[in-house]
């Protein structure tokens, strides 16, 4: 009999147990609003799958990053308005400072452009210089090559040929010295062949200047069996500038030297 005793009131435990287990369900259930039982949807029935501690932390995750994105989302709308913003607000007028720098690299500039003014105006007058220069001696090259070469048909023409070199009474002394020697080398069939060796301007004072002439001339004639004789001839022109062209109006000979190989016999 005391076994029987015992036995009832553990039934009646777990018959309350269960109750108490469903109560609380029922109450969660009744709890819910109306409006929120509306607005869930239909959902058809799933299969019975058995639940799993995997599948039931699915779900919660899934739940957690939809309510996560709306706040990101809304994060970059705000910033890309204060940024927008912060300029608008930000700007200020140019201090000074700031025109101090401007003001410097403009002053900086103009000393810049007025340096290399400065630096051009010689380096043109120096090029202006080598240019006249080198006129005067091509001139000086071009009118020794021209008086001292000739042939007997051509040795008339001579000073007709060379006065575009000459000028004042140099001009008169050369027609005279080529009238001079005219007949004799016509007679001997000399001809004179000057080859200009280089030229170099020794002095230049504005319209007035002084060149040197290298040359090497050959002299031919039938009375000596046409063998070559060879000099050498250096010349000190004076010139002079007259109608934007360098005449000739002194010329003075520095060296002389005959070259031409001895025969024996």
């Amino acid at each position: 009999m005391p076994a029987d005793v015992t036995a009832a009131p553990t039934r009646r435990r777990k018959w309350s147990r269960r109750r108490t287990a469903k109560a609380p369900v029922a109450a969660a259930d009744d709890t819910v609003p109306a409006a929120a039982a509306e607005s869930v949807p239909e959902q058809t029935p799933a299969v019975d799958r058995p639940a799993t501690e995997e599948t039931t932390d699915q779900p919660t995750q899934a739940a957690d990053e939809p309510a996560d994105e709306p706040a990101d989302g809304q994060t970059p709308a705000q910033d890309t308005e204060t940024t927008e913003e912060t300029p608008l607000a930000q700007r200020k007028p140019v201090t000074g400072p700031v025109r101090i720098t401007v003001a410097a690299a403009a002053v900086l500039f103009v000393a810049a452009a007025a340096f290399a003014g400065a630096m051009l105006q010689p380096y043109h007058a120096d090029r202006a210089l080598v240019n006249t220069k080198l006129d005067i001696a091509r001139t000086a090259a071009n009118a020794i090559s021209t008086l001292w070469t000739y042939t007997p048909d051509d040795m008339d023409k001579l000073p007709d040929r060379s006065a575009k070199y000459l000028s004042g009474e140099f001009q008169d002394q050369y027609r005279k010295y080529v009238d001079a020697i005219a007949p004799t080398n016509k007679q001997a069939q000399v001809s004179n062949s000057t080859q200009v060796m280089g030229a170099a301007v020794e002095t230049l004072e504005g319209p007035n200047a002084t060149a040197v002439v290298y040359t090497n001339t050959t002299y031919t004639s039938p009375v000596t069996k046409n063998i070559p004789s060879l000099r050498y001839l250096s010349y000190r022109l004076v010139m002079e500038r007259k109608n934007a062209r360098w005449l000739i109006t002194k010329m003075t000979t520095i060296t002389s030297v005959d070259l031409t190989p001895k025969l024996g016999g």
